[in-house]
């Protein structure tokens, strides 16, 4: 048997030193628009979002090779794991975003709003 073209998922409890910092921190992405969206990494391979327009999800994430990728119920996205805590990418939307990791995790149990 051949080995498989795809790429390998790896635990969460294997995560690089660049996803541990995120367990302590907020992860604030700044669309065009200015609207923010936080996401909230746990060690257990879940994580918590609350998007630009204030709906919350929780779903699952997991490393691929050099990327970190996220699901929720049946869509994944997956992006590079970044080397700074500042950096820019491109959202799922297609749009360009500013992400940054932020120390703290204010606003991960809700500000007052349905968590689901």
């Amino acid at each position: 048997m051949g080995a498989s073209a795809e790429p390998r998922l790896e635990k969460a409890s294997s995560a690089p030193p660049q996803l541990e910092k995120a367990f302590r921190g907020t992860i604030v992405s700044t669309y065009p628009d200015g609207r923010k969206a936080e996401l909230w990494l746990k060690p257990d391979g879940s994580y918590v979002s609350e998007g630009r327009r204030h709906d919350r999800h929780t779903g699952r994430w997991s490393r691929r090779g050099d990327k970190v990728c996220f699901r929720r119920l049946i869509f994944t996205y997956c992006t590079a794991i970044p080397n700074t805590t500042a950096f820019t990418t491109k959202a799922v939307t297609g749009e360009r975003i500013q992400v940054r990791l932020e120390p703290g995790r204010e606003g991960e149990k809700g500000r007052g709003a349905k968590a689901g």
